[in-house]
């Protein structure tokens, strides 16, 4: 947990209180308390420089997210959002909210840096074909983590991906772990949290956003149609989060990564 001397001399100012909150795989995380009241989350990790900066990109957008307050080192101080349930209208914000973040743009496949999901490498060095992104990055990224089986089936579906996949779709910024865990419903809004941003095809957050159920009421209508042939991309783009729970939550997640192998014939 972060160090209260640690945190007050970042922040310039004394620190009330630090209480542990629930974290994921990369990152201890805690809520601060200010002298003054003010309330705010810390993390602590190797890579959350690197999450400043996606944080950073993504509120560029439009988009909300909690603001960067401080960050030194393996330390990161960020706004505290009040999170609320879902409010009528929050799947459609996250729709609007999810179509400024792609409309975001850049001129490869990729982000400046790679990432982690604790020990499952992200490669991330851009690549200006996506078919070639997506096997090289994602479904090859660690085959030798996988079981001999699942990892062949993972080969030779990447050679046929050139077939599956757009070539050249539209590099848009994306979240990168998009599932519900990873947005926070406020009064007003919905933010996204936890980034694991890098530029690729959107329907690739539209994926993991369906992995463990679906968007409510109004989150179709305000992000927008889809491209042509969109169901049949689906599984290849979800393969990519189940191998991950397959890599960091072991063999429960087996059954998933062979559905969605063999929804695409791998």
């Amino acid at each position: 947990m972060a160090d209260r001397a640690r945190l007050a001399d970042l922040l310039g100012q004394p620190v009330a209180a630090v209480t542990p909150l629930h974290g994921g795989d990369l990152s201890e995380v805690c809520e601060i308390r200010l002298a003054d009241g003010t309330a705010l989350v810390a993390k602590t990790g190797p890579l959350v420089a690197t999450e400043a900066r996606m944080l950073t990109a993504i509120a560029c957008t439009g988009a909300p997210a909690p603001g960067v307050v401080a960050q030194s080192g393996d330390l990161l101080v960020m706004e505290r959002l009040e999170e609320t349930r879902p409010p009528p209208a929050g799947w459609a914000t996250l729709g609007a909210a999810l179509k400024a973040l792609h409309a975001s743009t850049g001129t490869a496949y990729g982000w400046a840096e790679d990432y982690a999901f604790g020990p499952a490498a992200i490669p991330n060095a851009p690549l200006q074909d996506w078919p070639a992104f997506w096997a090289e990055r994602r479904l090859l990224a660690w085959p030798q983590a996988l079981p001999r089986d699942i990892a062949r089936r993972l080969e030779a579906l990447a050679t046929r991906l050139p077939d599956l996949l757009p070539h050249h779709p539209t590099p848009a910024l994306l979240h990168g772990d998009l599932w519900t865990g990873n947005v926070l419903f406020t009064a007003n809004s919905a933010a996204l949290i936890d980034p694991a941003c890098y530029h690729g095809d959107a329907e690739v957050d539209l994926a993991m956003l369906h992995l463990f159920g679906q968007p409510g009421p109004g989150f179709a209508g305000t992000y927008g149609a889809l491209a042509p042939g969109w169901q049949d991309r689906r599984a290849i783009y979800t393969l990519w989060p189940a191998l991950v729970h397959l890599r960091l939550f072991g063999a429960g997640y087996r059954g998933m990564v062979e559905n969605y192998l063999s929804q695409v014939k791998a």
